[in-house]
Formats: structure tokens, sequence, C-alpha cells
């Protein structure tokens, strides 16, 4: 049976180190502050906030929100940016994702300062990560290469595979383990017997927001595997994108959901606010 990678006890611990330096920083007049931006009115969207604003809450993070209405236009969005942008007092600026179609998602994180940017979404930071230089990271992504580093799984020299290649997660999770001399092979909808390449992989991250898409039979045994999904089946319950169950018997690692990735992407992502201020300051 497989071991949890439990990230609500991994996330705990790296907070309250953040908590400590925010306390530092304090007795030196400083105080980090991230503005969130979020446009309409999407359910998950609201968690996702709500949970951003507890954890800055418990680590001293001052905490701006901007709810804009769904019809909100282009124009209006990068004039919100561009005035946090200005605004010395904010450290980190973050685009809560999706936003209304009509919007243009890449520009909006392009306009985004590169030294505000927490969520390491502007091109510079994909870039910097690219090249394996000192960037802001993708949290999630962060997060997972965190986790694993805290449970002392060698990384180097693995066969890693991602399923799912989304810019906010499958690209740059590809780059992180690469970054960590890992083999990466990343897949997505148009693989061909995707269940042959998975088979392979000594790390396995699925990110597609697919209900119990990977099952055992995909799975190597004694393979580490990283949950990222969060879904609802129809009995209300939440369910990954692996059959948890059925794959914690073949894994020697897995991270359970809710209580593997998510907590850690949130400590990540403070993690990130806090390097900002350390940055601008």
């Amino acid at each position: 049976m497989a071991e949890f990678l439990d990230g609500k006890t991994i996330s705990q611990k790296i907070k309250e180190g953040l908590k400590k330096e925010v306390e530092e920083f304090k007795k030196n007049g400083i105080v980090p502050k991230l503005a969130v931006i979020m446009i309409g009115d999407d359910p998950s969207s609201k968690i996702y906030v709500r949970n951003k604003s507890i954890a800055c809450e418990q680590l001293g993070i001052e905490y701006e929100e901007y709810l804009l209405e769904e019809n909100t236009t282009m124009k209006e969005l990068l004039e919100l940016i561009d005035k946090l942008n200005k605004d010395s007092s904010v450290n980190g600026i973050l685009l809560q994702s999706p936003i209304p179609k009509g919007l243009d998602i890449n520009e909006a994180f392009k306009s985004i300062d590169p030294k505000k940017d927490v969520d390491g979404f502007n091109p510079i930071n994909v870039g910097k990560l690219c090249l394996g230089q000192d960037s802001f990271i993708s949290c999630t992504p962060y997060g997972i290469i965190k986790l694993l580093e805290e449970y002392g799984i060698q990384i180097e020299g693995k066969d890693a595979v991602v399923v799912g290649r989304s810019n906010i997660v499958g690209k740059p999770m590809m780059q992180c383990l690469l970054n960590k001399n890992a083999t990466v092979t990343i897949c997505h909808s148009k693989t061909i017997k995707l269940e042959r390449v998975t088979k392979k992989a000594d790390i396995l991250v699925v990110a597609v927001g697919k209900p119990k898409f990977i099952t055992a039979d995909m799975v190597k045994e004694g393979a580490i595997v990283v949950d990222v999904g969060i879904n609802r089946e129809e009995d209300g319950k939440i369910c990954g994108d692996v059959d948890f169950e059925e794959v914690s018997k073949v894994a020697a690692y897995i991270t359970p959901v809710p209580g593997g990735v998510g907590p850690m992407t949130i400590a990540m992502l403070m993690n990130n606010i806090v390097k900002a201020a350390k940055m601008q300051n």
C-alpha cells in the first residue's frame, strides 16, 4: 500500500517558516501585500480565492481583492493591472483563472510586472524557468517539486511522465522536472497508447481534469504518483484524476485528494509573495 505524500502537513511547515519571515519584515516596517483580481462569478474560483485570503491572514500578509463584473473589458482589466504594477505597497499580483471568454488571459499575464508575478505566468518568468534562471515558478509545479524533496524522493535520473500539457500545470511541471535532471515525457489528448507511456514512469504527474482517469493498470509498480486533479463525482464526493483506491495498491507514494497538491500550491504562492517582498525591498 502506497505511502501518502501529505501536502497538508508539509505546507503547514513551509507556512510556519514564512510567517517568521513576515514578522521580521514587519519589524523593519515592511508589510508584504498580495492583490488578487477575479472576474465573474466562477464558483471554483471563489473557493480558491477564499483559500488564498485565509493563508495570507494566517501569515500576516496583507490581502486586497478586486472583484470585477463578467462584462469587464480588456481595457479596464489592463488599466487595473497597470495601477497595481505602479502601487509600491503591492508586492504580488494574481489574476485568478479562468477569466470570461472574450478576454485575453495571455495578454493580461504579459502585462503583470514580472517582479510582482507571483503566479509565474508572465512570459519573462516562463522563459527564465526554461533557462534554469531564478524566477517566480508557477505555484502548483513548484509545490509538487517541494513535496517530493520533503519526502526525500530522488528526481535526478528518474523517468518522469506528465499527463496534461496546460500552460498552468503541465508545461511548467515538465520544465521543473527537467531542471531537476529527470528524463521527462509529456502526454496529452493526442498521445497514442497512453498507458504504454505512463507504465514506464518512475514519477507520474497527472493534471487532466478527468475523474479517476488513471487506473492501476496504467501505473508501474512502485511509482510515485502525483494527482493534481480536483473533480466532483455524481454523488458530490471530491476525487482526483487518479483512481486513488486502486492505484494506491501499486504505487510506492501517492498524493491524496484533497490534502495533497492543493495545500502545496497555496504554500508556494505565499513563498512567492515573501520572495517578491524581499526582492522589492
